[in-house]
């Protein structure tokens, strides 16, 4: 199969398979989605850590072949800024429960902007995995994959919570779900785009590779993780332990068997 194909099979699988799989998670009852999402964050949060330090990072490396042995990690922590200051400009707002301050009716009534906010947000971002996953792509199939099935796990629980955002924003159960159709349809846009302008700038792939890198970084440790800090009783510390250790295996594994 031509590389574009795994590029937009993958795309579709981070971008519109996760958003109806969140459409099928938000039919369970509430107890339900309370007792689970939780469990998925954890997950993701590790599958995210393992794709970008087992993954992305020792492959941009590889694929760097000499220069500048801080370019790598300057990449990354750019990123990191970039992403923060994203995140500041509410263009990438993140959420993974049903009771967030963007839900807050309040705010539902004042600003009928909010899910507007979210899906343009939500656009952006998915536009940027796409771009990420074809970098991947072209590096190594195996790497895209491995870097997929990461942003197919983290965007699972985000898919979710910015459901519940629409929702509570007056969206329609049904318009609520094209309109995540519709955005998560950017990561196959910026997949193509990507596969054809990085074709000819093989110097710039071990940086896409890091600026993907960050990005995971960064939703793992700045909107993942403090989530997981809500609760602090010992037994669900170590459940959350056990399943961030699992998707990191998961990522692990996932490398070492397609390699």
């Amino acid at each position: 199969m031509p590389l574009i194909g795994w590029i937009i099979i993958f795309c579709l699988l981070g971008g519109v398979l996760s958003v109806l799989s969140a459409a099928l998670f938000l039919v369970l009852k509430e107890s339900h989605r309370n007792h689970l999402l939780p469990h998925l964050v954890s997950f993701a949060t590790g599958a995210l850590l393992g794709a970008a330090l087992l993954g992305l990072l020792p492959h941009a490396l590889d694929v760097q072949q000499g220069g500048d042995i801080h370019a790598i990690p300057m990449t990354v922590l750019l990123g990191l800024l970039g992403f923060f200051l994203l995140e500041k400009l509410v263009l990438w707002r993140h959420c993974h429960h049903d009771h967030c301050e963007v839900h807050a009716p309040e705010i539902s009534v004042r600003h009928r902007s909010t899910g507007t906010m979210i899906l343009v947000g939500d656009g952006l971002h998915n536009f940027l995995d796409g771009i990420l996953i074809a970098g991947a792509f072209l590096t190594d199939i195996h790497l895209g994959v491995v870097t997929s099935l990461a942003v197919a796990a983290h965007e699972i629980p985000q898919e979710v919570g910015d459901f519940a955002v629409l929702l509570h924003s007056g969206f329609t159960r049904s318009r609520a779900f094209f309109y995540n159709v519709a955005t998560s349809m950017t990561t196959v846009v910026g997949g193509v785009l990507a596969f054809y302008a990085l074709q000819d700038m093989e110097a710039a792939l071990p940086y896409v590779l890091a600026v993907a890198a960050s990005s995971f970084i960064y939703i793992a440790v700045a909107d993942l993780i403090p989530t997981l800090h809500e609760r602090a009783e010992v037994a669900v510390t170590v459940q959350q332990l056990a399943l961030i250790a699992a998707g990191v295996m998961v990522i692990h594994l996932a490398h070492s068997t397609l390699h």
